[in-house]
């Protein structure tokens, strides 16, 4: 009777020319070791000899070998591919988030499948996570800036690790947020402290989970100040409806401090107040929110309050691991700070 062989699975790739790649086969033989022992090479395991160990790697280094993603998938039982459900958007903070993933997801030696929707409602979301898990995702990143695709992550049934960004309060699934309440406590604060008796706010859309937790930040420090709370103003985060909502801020009397909710909204009221003949931050002193590259570049310098969409990536991915390792859903909830960035569209209330 004579031992089973155990044989490698075929990886049939060609190189550019038409010359075949190498194959664990080829490293093996030339190494004078077993096509497992390669495997074992490739995945760092420590029982491998040191001189054998580079024998192998030699071999790999004198062939270029590449190793077949899908091999190693099939071997692994990963494919080392993460999934990111997102929304078919230019709004600067979604955009930024999903830079910040594949960034840290690329660092780690992930590739990034993204599946993006034109709406964040339950089905479309649900949908999208069961067509990334059937592609093999090791795990799911859900960009869920609004209610609808909390709800929608309420109702996956998937084993699958996921992660949601922003995702609000909820405790069913892990969530990375930025801490939109305390930056938006800054901004108010940092006018407050200027001198200005109140402060007005254009926020962003009611479905939103940022938007209210901007108002809510914003209401919270003017309340702990004592101040009067004026009604807030809703935009649709363009810089066209802080436009829009500009001349109810200037028909106001006493209106001499604004938080808006993102640095696009901020430039269209900027817009208006030099067409108006007010100057800011002489008449009129002006917060944002996002940091957007172009907000330095303001007429006045824009002071707004920077969100770091990097470490955003950074934690996502690391929660997402540590499911993926430990194949246990986790319930963890991850604050990443924001920074408020001094200008020049803020000043001392000259006029009381």
């Amino acid at each position: 009777m004579t031992d089973k062989v155990e044989r490698p699975l075929p990886e049939r790739r060609v190189k550019k020319g038409g010359r075949r790649a190498a194959v664990m086969v080829d490293v093996a033989k030339l190494a004078g070791v077993s096509y497992q022992t390669v495997s074992r090479v490739l995945h760092d395991s420590p029982h491998v000899h040191r001189d054998t160990r580079e024998r192998v790697l030699d071999a790999i280094r004198q062939l270029d070998y590449r190793p077949s993603s899908v091999a190693q998938a099939l071997v692994t039982g990963r494919s080392r591919t993460l999934g990111v459900v997102s929304f078919d958007t230019a709004l600067y903070g979604p955009a930024s988030t999903l830079l910040g993933i594949e960034e840290a997801a690329h660092d780690a030696g992930y590739g990034i499948s993204i599946a993006s929707l034109k709406s964040l409602s339950r089905a479309p979301v649900v949908e999208a996570v069961q067509r990334l898990c059937d592609q093999g995702a090791d795990g799911i990143v859900v960009i869920a800036p609004q209610r609808s695709a909390v709800d929608a992550l309420r109702h996956l049934t998937s084993d699958v690790p996921v992660v949601a960004v922003e995702g609000g309060p909820d405790d069913s699934f892990p969530v990375v947020a930025v801490d939109q309440l305390g930056g938006a406590v800054a901004a108010t604060r940092h006018l407050l402290d200027l001198g200005h008796r109140t402060v007005w706010h254009i926020a962003g859309p009611p479905d939103w989970l940022e938007a209210d937790q901007r108002i809510d930040g914003w209401r919270s420090a003017l309340v702990a100040a004592g101040a009067e709370i004026p009604p807030p103003l809703r935009g649709d985060w363009s810089a066209r409806s802080g436009y829009a909502l500009a001349p109810q801020l200037v028909r106001t009397p006493g209106v001499t401090a604004v938080f808006v909710a993102n640095d696009q909204m901020a430039l269209g009221l900027l817009r208006f107040l030099h067409e108006s003949g007010r100057e800011p931050p002489q008449d009129i002193s002006i917060v944002g929110f996002d940091d957007i590259p172009e907000a330095a570049y303001f007429t006045p310098p824009l002071t707004t309050v920077r969100q770091d969409f990097s470490e955003v990536g950074r934690r996502c991915l690391h929660l997402l691991l540590d499911q993926i390792e430990s194949g246990q859903r986790s319930s963890s909830r991850v604050v990443v700070e924001t920074e408020l960035v001094l200008r020049k569209s803020t000043a001392v209330l000259r006029h009381p």
